[in-house]
């Protein structure tokens, strides 16, 4: 009975040493497998083609802000009471048009009294050239002395210098009386009224803001290669992403035709700071906005796109073959079909495609589909937008 325990012992043993081999060689064969699967595996995934196209360069601002070069204070230049206003709030108004009426009550007073002074300087006057005439005739013929010929002269000259300034002082007097009409100091719109009818002001007290809004700027930051596409008078559109355009600070009025959100505006290359003849790496453009539809106010607005009218050929790929939002790396299909992480320059995009200066050739494949766990070496099946196979 001992020898047939001892036998059965060694038959388990045996058999369990065989399980164990076998499970090991079957594991070893399942990693084998899996290893070759992985290897020899492709993974199926959507791409474009580099190429040369007809591009609308377009550039996002998170700010704008716009500016008039037409706007200015309508300014007492006198003290006095404001009498009339013969303008309301969004009035219209010309240059030099009259929009205030101001009332000093000492101006009336002054120039009667200065009308007083040149009366009497004239009365004067008159008396003392009928004396020096009369002394003169008297000298002609030795019937009176040289001195008092020339006190007869002097008297004569000073009058006559009383008499100017009297009536300077008269038309100084006129000139300020004028000033108590406050005019527009340009063509524009009444954006603000400073002060009510009855107020008194001093001389240089704003009454009034005027503004034209029908033209306004805005200018932006550029590198010199992006710069030198531009030339003045460039033209490009303008829109806004968001609501802000109907926001008015200064409760302007619409023009007939607007589309409000809609709006496109035109705009237009007004200069180039430093010009481009003049070397520079960064330079300053200046845009002019048509603003004539009234939609728009000097002040900052969010969510700009800036986009150009005119096509160029640029060579772009599909905005989703960027890898992350810095734009400067896509994954590439070598000519084995598998891929790689390419670090490129991007420029201008147009909300579909982006420029690339350098990094990419025409004809080469980029990987369009989200990103995400892709690595360098991976085996792919590419399908190119648009149809066919890589």
């Amino acid at each position: 009975m001992k020898k047939s325990y001892m036998v059965g012992l060694v038959l388990i043993l045996l058999f369990s040493g065989v399980m164990i081999a076998y499970g090991a060689w079957l594991n070893q064969t399942g990693e084998n497998q899996i290893t070759e699967r992985m290897a020899n595996r492709t993974i199926p995934l959507q791409g474009a083609k580099v190429q040369v196209r007809d591009f609308y360069p377009r550039i996002e601002m998170e700010t704008v802000n716009l500016y008039s070069e037409e706007m200015a204070d309508a300014v007492a230049l006198i003290d006095g009471r404001i009498d009339q206003i013969f303008v309301s709030k969004n009035s219209n108004v010309r240059r030099g048009q009259v929009i205030f009426s101001l009332v000093n009550d000492d101006i009336p007073l002054k120039i009667q009294q200065a009308d007083s002074s040149i009366a009497k300087a004239e009365a004067q006057l008159a008396n003392a050239r009928n004396n020096y005439a009369r002394y003169k005739r008297l000298m002609d013929r030795d019937a009176t002395s040289k001195e008092k010929f020339d006190e007869a002269e002097a008297a004569f000259f000073a009058t006559e210098a009383a008499l100017k300034e009297a009536q300077t002082v008269k038309e100084q007097l006129l000139v300020q009386s004028a000033r108590q009409d406050v005019i527009a100091p340009i063509d524009g719109e009444i954006l603000i009224l400073y002060k009510q009818q009855g107020a008194y002001v001093q001389a240089g007290t704003p009454l009034a803001l005027v503004g034209n809004f029908s033209r306004l700027f805005f200018s932006m930051p550029i590198d010199d290669k992006h710069a030198k596409r531009l030339a003045v008078g460039d033209s490009a559109e303008l829109s806004f992403t968001s609501s802000q355009i109907l926001r008015k600070a200064y409760d302007t009025e619409y023009a007939a035709g607007n589309r409000g959100d809609a709006e496109i505006f035109s705009v237009h290359v007004r200069d180039i700071m430093p010009p481009l003849n003049e070397p520079a790496t960064l330079r300053k453009i200046v845009w002019e906005v048509d603003n004539r539809v009234g939609l728009l106010e000097q002040q900052a607005y969010s969510g700009a796109v800036l986009r150009s009218s005119r096509s160029r050929k640029l060579l772009a790929v599909p905005l989703d073959a960027m890898t992350d939002s810095n734009h400067n790396a896509v994954f590439v299909v070598t000519p084995q079909n598998t891929i790689e992480r390419r670090i490129v320059k991007t420029g201008a995009d147009d909300g579909e495609y982006i420029e690339i200066l350098t990094g990419l050739s025409e004809g080469e494949t980029v990987i369009t589909s989200a990103s995400e766990g892709l690595e360098d070496g991976m085996k792919v099946t590419v399908t190119l937008i648009g149809g066919g196979d890589t």
